[in-house]
């Protein structure tokens, strides 16, 4: 499947993303990658990535991540996160890469949401920095019906 429709789209409905200069740079069956510029207005007080930025990174790829697992679905389904959790794990320092995969077989979660019309199911997220170092680890559960 070419997912890069999917990117662009990703792209035009979460305005968000492009305001914070977030980056998506794979999607698959079930995972993607984003990447976190480095840049004045993303950093905190210690001139480190903020948290807020890293949180929209994770988010970002876990949204991806789910995008890809249901690609062809899309038009007939609603997603929603419902929460997330997070753990800063290093000082997070110059662009930063947000993989994301979901946690479970994602033919699984389809099958659930064939069946019953709506499922839950999480999105893990490993944030790494330029030398490969995880700096922060994100789990996003997410939501999605069919739409009536």
């Amino acid at each position: 499947m070419d997912y890069e429709p999917l990117k662009q789209t990703l792209m035009t409905i979460v305005p968000f993303n492009r305001h914070v200069g977030i980056e998506i740079l794979d999607i698959g069956p079930g995972t993607a990658s984003v990447r976190l510029p480095e840049g004045p207005h993303l950093m905190n007080h210690v001139r480190t990535q903020h948290a807020a930025a890293l949180f929209a990174a994770a988010e970002a790829a876990s949204g991806g991540a789910m995008a890809g697992a249901f690609a062809e679905l899309m038009m007939g389904v609603t997603p929603l996160a419902r929460s997330a959790q997070i753990a800063y794990l290093k000082p997070a320092r110059g662009p930063i890469t947000a993989n994301a995969r979901v946690a479970e077989d994602h033919d699984a979660v389809r099958a659930r949401l064939g069946a019953a019309g709506k499922t839950d199911f999480s999105v893990d997220v490993d944030l790494v920095d330029g030398q490969g170092v995880k700096v922060a680890e994100v789990t996003v559960a997410w939501h999605i019906r069919k739409n009536a």
